[in-house]
């Protein structure tokens, strides 16, 4: 079994209030990316790497004598292939050389490192587990299909047919979005050798996405950063901000009201008819124990309550991205988000920040980009006024006959 990263980031501190600090982390962060603060978004995310560096120290001073594989990958200390060892062992001995020696090293990051990140975060992320999203590091551009009738016409071909295929597709340039993650590498570090210094990259990776990535595809802006779902993919775009979509009013989700709701998921931007086989439902933890929960849960004849009950196929997913009073319905697989290394997949020294003499800082640039493949993919539900659901029991007498 792939063993998820389970770092102790304060010594001393119970579980519960290492959880609670990192949360604690995560929220000003987030505040950070909100109100587009680079200064204070450094320095919170310095002071975190910082704390994961030395939880990193620890956890490897505790079994750095240890020689079984299969004891360290318990730990979550990954085996490293070949690539990867001589990957790290000549990024260790640059950074030992001097900082600037790392700019000139004719390695790469091996794919295999950032997969390893991908797995994690679709593993700790919903989201992230059910939507397209890709590994695309290297690539510059994709080009999507947006067309969801088949795209093959029988006949001659002639100027309007050409003119149909030209328009089912859509160039996705990659490299418009850029998210830095800055490591903090002191001599101590280095000198733990190859596997925890792979379990420090992979751990800011993770961390330096995890930030980003979900609230991006929920409430992105498109300006240096991801289109969300939320967002009006044809609305007029205002110095790089894509508007919000307008939110439909729902009261109920009983099947008439629901199914109503989802009808404007079954045709594309284009106006042509698809199926619409499954949706998500995107709310926030409170609204969904103050309005969809109510709204979802019923009563079976035994007495005992289940939830999450729904006229059509749906996976509610709570995300603290999503504003109260709103809900992000759509469909999960037309939602690409692509991101990865740079195309020479290289650490690199920066200059950026200075430390003490014993500390160097590092950086791993990301490229990606992320969007819904099509404008009537997601809408948004205004869920300030979804009433309890009601469940009406009718009791028919028969009359005996005489």
């Amino acid at each position: 079994m792939k063993k998820k990263f389970n770092l102790q980031l304060f010594g001393g501190m119970s579980p519960d209030m290492a959880a609670k600090t990192k949360e604690e982390f995560r929220d000003k962060i987030k505040q950070a990316l909100e109100n587009g603060n680079t200064e204070e978004f450094s320095q919170v995310f310095t002071d975190y790497m910082s704390n994961i560096e030395q939880a990193v120290i620890r956890e490897a001073q505790g079994v750095i004598a240890i020689d079984d594989s299969n004891i360290l990958q318990t730990r979550g200390v990954r085996q490293l292939t070949s690539n990867e060892k001589d990957f790290y062992q000549k990024t260790i001995e640059a950074m030992q050389a001097a900082p600037n020696s790392v700019n000139n090293l004719d390695v790469v990051m091996p794919e295999t490192v950032v997969n390893s990140v991908f797995e994690d975060l679709k593993a700790e992320h919903e989201l992230l587990s059910i939507i397209d999203f890709k590994n695309v590091t290297g690539l510059t551009r994709i080009l999507m299909n947006t067309n969801a009738k088949q795209l093959a016409q029988w006949g001659p071909l002639n100027s309007e047919i050409t003119k149909e295929l030209e328009s089912g597709f859509k160039d996705i340039p990659l490299g418009q979005n850029k998210l830095t993650a800055f490591m903090f590498v002191s001599q101590d570090m280095l000198d733990l050798g190859p596997i925890w210094i792979d379990r420090y990259v992979r751990e800011v990776m993770y961390e330096a996405l995890a930030f980003g990535l979900e609230y991006g595809m929920v409430q992105g802006t498109g300006k240096n950063m991801p289109i969300g779902m939320i967002r009006d993919l044809n609305g007029a775009v205002v110095e790089g901000v894509y508007p919000e979509k307008e939110a439909i009013k729902v009261t109920a989700l009983d099947p008439i009201n629901y199914g109503k709701l989802l009808s404007n998921l079954s045709k594309t931007e284009k106006g042509n008819p698809r199926v619409v086989k499954k949706v998500i439902m995107i709310v926030n933890p409170t609204d969904y124990l103050l309005k969809i929960m109510p709204a979802t849960t019923i009563r079976a004849t035994d007495g005992t309550y289940v939830n999450n009950v729904l006229p059509y196929p749906t996976k509610i997913i709570q995300s603290t991205e999503v504003d109260e009073g709103k809900a992000v319905i759509g469909m999960a697989d037309k939602y690409f988000m692509g991101t990865g290394l740079v195309k020479d997949g290289k650490i690199e020294y920066s200059d950026e920040y200075k430390f003490l003499e014993d500390y160097r800082t590092y950086k791993i640039r990301f490229l990606g980009h992320g969007q819904a493949k099509d404008n009537n993919a997601f809408i948004v539900a205004d869920i300030s006024e979804l009433k309890p659901a009601i469940h009406k029991v009718e009791v028919v007498q028969e009359v005996p006959e005489v």
